[in-house]
């Protein structure tokens, strides 16, 4: 990072005078007033300079008139002897000759008008004089305007002009910036006068119409209709949207014999479809499709408006089917949503949901709320005009909407008919929006769950929303037509820079998803080593079960119907831990004859005990009473008699504690209540110079080690048993006084487990230190380091993390663990595994399709090269149109190549990438389903005899 002191405005604040004083200069003549003539030489007086040419060289009349032949539109200043003041090139005399070239006169000349025509450019907004040719081959005018690259407003006696750089410039601001026309048009005023004195012609309606006819041209040209023999006459729907390379095309992108796949292949040529709605891109009642038609007349991403009118019309009286899964408020009131003043009250679209494309006649309005009958004419539109045979249909709604989807199909059109038993949908709802259905739908419709999805998040529309939701303002004030050519342009721009980001984004989620394929693939293999084979077999066949018929029982849901926690329940349940204590002789005193085994246990009970005084003694606070010091004192007293007691048998068994302890500073003072901070000095503790037996070692190696297992298990247990009571208290508990119980309970049942965890830490630092001296190794490959964020439910969700990329704490994956009886346990542990299976899978799903859409999407470049290069071979007319014709070709075909060339260079070590890391093939429960599945899907390069650079 730079320091402040070389921070380049610190530097420009030591140059601000010297910046200021070369601008103030700019106003005036500068270094040019000691030049009294002009550089021609000539009698002009040299008073004009151009605002927008390079440097600010003064000359005459004639010179400033001669150099702007070429250059029309400038802005020029004019020297009065006190200031600057602004004239244009009109006034000077010049005047714009067409179809000739600069400094030729046509004998034959016509002037434009009277009155001045007006051209609207980047540097503002012009008045000049203009004449059109008039020699014996001359053109039309609007004719002669195009060829000198300026957009008439009209074709019959055109009196305002555009420049291309201008509708240029303004295309790509109305995509990056969103700024309106009504802005952009009034900043070019400012610009050609920002005080409001001097008149411009208002050609703001010209404006309007030409950007609207610069998009519907440009939209032609992209799609090669201008190549087309046919002509504009022979435009289908959806022919000019821009495609989305990665998704299957058949034809185009997909392999030979695609439709025969066998069924653990056919999955990856599905199509994901995602449903969504937009009630912020609304349209108030403002003109008529008679007053004001869309010029692209459904060929781009709206469907054609009359027979989707017409449509719905027949259909106005069908009531809208209520929810029965929650109350969804775009089902419920779509019938009654407020649409006064609004033709239209949103939009539905049809997405494609993995890379978030705009699909061809996908999208259309809404008069009253998200009813079925527009979205349903939507998703059929592109169902049917797709020849894709499975389809993953997403929508928030879903569980409602697809249970009389055939009965709907019926009503259509015939021309949005398609053949049920060759197309195969499925239907999923979005993981953001999953969790709004009841817990039925959460399983059944769960992209998380169902095989052949991959990652697919469903959510592709809402981030959409966020960028077309920025010209809501300005479409909502629009006529029908001019507010569908304008969204249709936006989505299409919205897709040309998907496409263009295609070989970053697809590298970058395939490199996230073979780290996580692996990395959830090898948890899902510790997870299986703490489960039964046994249980590990019926569970799998359940699962596969399910996955291949969604009416077999599902193997998410629970199947144990769990007792309620009540706080008298967890009273038991503690007490009942407190009577397994003492009947372990946790408090049992000690006797005279001690063997080694029962030294050390009870040097290790003592240790427990001294950690629950310690507790209890902060826990006491600084307001206690009288009775609850004295009781502590009474505890402290009997447990200090007991280390003391205990010391005397350890002198014999290790006598270096004897000068251990007489050296110990830790001991408590004479008078003072802390004999929890008495060393007890077990062999795990002892210095290493000092020598210890090592039977002595061995037990508490094996004592410890067992104390780290118990106490891992309390860990477990407590942590059940609070997770049952939060569900408790968040289903039954209301109340201020009950609620503040059940929280006493929790905290008493968090205060359990953070001592657990206190025990098994230092059962653990004597394990570490023992291991060593003993030849231990390996143990600590089930004896991790216990952290906070490890102790959580089976099932939880760390922060951070979602369904598909969290993981499961070490602790539920310890060997052994969960050989209990315990049904609840089991239970829950049953779906554990089902869900980290269906995490495994969903990743190594995900790196397979991956590597298939950047198969296709170099697929799909060379064929749009090739089917540029066939329509510059079909071009006909005269001589100069065929060769603007064919170099428009050549360079989109030889665009298309670069762009596979492009994706290749970023893709060269996708296959070391996926080689590096575990495949899915590789996975013992994915043998089945992809051992046929091609993972080498890089390709070289175009075949040399269908391609030439």
């Amino acid at each position: 990072m730079q320091c402040e002191q070389d921070h380049p405005l610190k530097s420009w604040l030591l140059e601000q005078a010297k910046y200021l004083e070369e601008m103030i200069c700019l106003e005036g003549r500068g270094y040019d007033m000691q030049h009294a003539k002009c550089h021609c030489n000539g009698e002009g007086e040299p008073i004009y300079r151009c605002r927008d040419c390079f440097g600010t060289e003064m000359m005459c009349q004639d010179c400033i008139v001669g150099c702007h032949a070429s250059h029309p539109l400038h802005r020029i200043d004019e020297w009065d002897k006190k200031f600057f003041r602004c004239t244009s090139l009109k006034c000077l005399g010049l005047r714009v000759q067409l179809g000739h070239s600069p400094g030729e006169w046509c004998l034959n000349a016509k002037s434009a008008s009277d009155d001045g025509f007006v051209v609207v450019d980047v540097h503002g907004i012009h008045e000049i004089g203009l004449d059109y040719c008039g020699c014996e081959r001359v053109q039309i005018h609007y004719i002669q305007l195009l060829r000198a690259r300026w957009f008439p407003a009209t074709s019959s006696e055109p009196q305002t002009a555009a420049s291309f750089a201008l509708l240029e410039m303004f295309h790509l601001l109305s995509f990056e910036s969103k700024v309106s026309a009504y802005e952009f048009y009034h900043s070019l005023a400012r610009r050609s006068d920002n005080t409001g004195m001097t008149p411009i012609k208002d050609r703001y309606s010209a404006f309007l119409r030409m950007i609207r006819e610069w998009r519907n041209l440009k939209a032609f040209k992209r799609a090669g209709k201008g190549h087309d023999p046919d002509g504009l006459g022979s435009i289908r729907e959806g022919e000019c949207v821009v495609v989305c390379p990665a998704c299957p095309h058949p034809g185009k992108n997909l392999p030979e014999g695609w439709e025969k796949a066998p069924t653990n292949t056919r999955w990856l040529h599905a199509l994901f479809l995602a449903i969504d709605a937009n009630f912020r891109l609304k349209r108030k009642v403002v003109s008529s499709d008679d007053c004001d038609p869309s010029l692209n007349a459904g060929s781009a991403y709206f469907v054609e408006e009359c027979e989707y009118k017409t449509y719905l019309a027949e259909r106005i009286t069908v009531p809208q089917e209520r929810s029965t899964c929650v109350s969804h408020n775009a089902v419920n009131m779509a019938d009654t949503k407020s649409a006064r003043g609004l033709a239209a009250t949103g939009v539905g679209i049809v997405d494609c949901a993995r890379h978030e494309m705009k699909l061809a006649h996908g999208v259309g309005d809404l008069q009253k709320g998200e009813k079925y009958v527009n979205m349903d004419y939507l998703v059929f539109s592109v169902i049917a005009g797709s020849n894709v045979l499975d389809f993953n249909l997403s929508y928030d709604i879903v569980c409602q909407w697809h249970k009389k989807i055939w009965n709907r199909l019926d009503t259509m059109p015939l021309n949005l008919w398609f053949d049920r038993e060759k197309k195969h949908l499925r239907f999923f709802v979005p993981k953001f929006h999953l969790n709004a259905h009841v817990p039925a739908c959460q399983t059944k419709f769960s992209f998380n769950y169902s095989k052949g999805v991959g990652r697919t998040d469903g959510e592709a529309p809402e981030r959409g929303w966020a960028n077309i939701n920025r010209v809501a303002t300005s479409t909502r004030e629009m006529g029908p037509g001019s507010r569908r050519d304008t969204l249709d342009d936006n989505f299409s721009d919205w897709n040309w820079k998907k496409v263009t980001m295609l070989g970053r984004t697809l590298l970058r989620k395939l490199k996230d998803a073979v780290i996580c394929a692996k990395s959830h693939g090898e948890e899902l293999v510790d997870l299986e080593r703490a489960i039964d084979e046994v249980n590990l077999a019926t569970w799998k066949s359940e699962v596969e079960s399910w996955e291949e018929d969604s009416s077999q029982p599902n193997p998410f849901e629970s199947r144990v119907a769990h007792k309620s926690m009540t706080q008298t329940v967890v009273r038991l349940q503690l007490a009942e831990n407190e009577a397994r204590d003492l009947e372990a002789g946790i408090n049992t005193s000690l006797h005279n004859e001690i063997s080694p085994f029962r030294l050390i246990s009870s040097g290790l009970d003592l240790e427990d005990q001294q950690r629950h005084f310690r507790a209890d003694a902060a826990a006491l606070g600084v307001h206690a009473t009288e009775t609850q010091r004295t009781n502590l004192c009474m505890r402290g007293n009997a447990l200090r008699r007991k280390i003391e007691a205990w010391t005397v048998v350890q002198a014999l068994y290790i006598p270096a504690v004897v000068s251990l302890r007489a050296g110990d500073l830790s001991a408590p003072v004479a008078g003072t209540d802390k004999p929890d901070n008495l060393t007890l000095w077990l062999p795990s503790t002892l210095p290493p110079a000092y020598q210890c037996d090592h039977v002595l070692r061995m037990l508490e190696w094996d004592l410890r080690f067992s104390q780290a297992k118990d106490a891992l298990n309390e860990v477990r247990q407590t942590i059940r048993l609070s997770s049952h009571l939060k569900s408790f208290k968040r289903i039954h508990i209301r109340g201020q006084r009950a609620s503040t119980r059940a929280r006493g309970m929790l905290d008493l049942m968090e205060t359990k487990k953070m001592a657990s965890k206190l025990k098994y830490d230092d059962a653990r630092s004597a394990l570490l230190t023992l291991g060593p001296l003993l030849g231990k190794v390996a143990w600590e490959e089930s004896l991790h380091v216990l952290h906070v964020m490890d102790m959580r439910p089976l099932g939880d969700i760390a922060a951070g993390q979602s369904e598909g990329t969290r993981d499961i704490s070490w602790i539920w994956k310890t060997p052994g663990a969960l050989h209990n009886g315990d049904a609840g346990l089991q239970d829950c542990l049953r779906i554990e595994w089902c869900k980290a299976r269906a995490r495994a899978e969903r990743w190594s799903e995900e790196v397979l399709l991956l590597l298939e859409e950047m198969r296709r999407v170099v697929e799909f470049f060379w064929w749009q090269s090739r089917w540029w290069k066939e329509r510059g071979a079909v071009v006909s007319g005269p001589a100069f149109y065929q060769e603007g014709a064919l170099a428009y070709a050549e360079r989109q075909a030889c665009l298309r190549l670069a762009m596979a060339n492009h994706c290749q260079r970023l893709w060269i070590d996708v296959p070391k990438i996926v080689a590096s890391q575990l495949l899915p093939g590789d996975n013992d429960d994915n043998d089945d389903d992809n051992s046929d599945v091609p993972t080498d899907v890089y390709i070289e390069g175009p075949p040399p005899d269908e391609i030439e650079n």
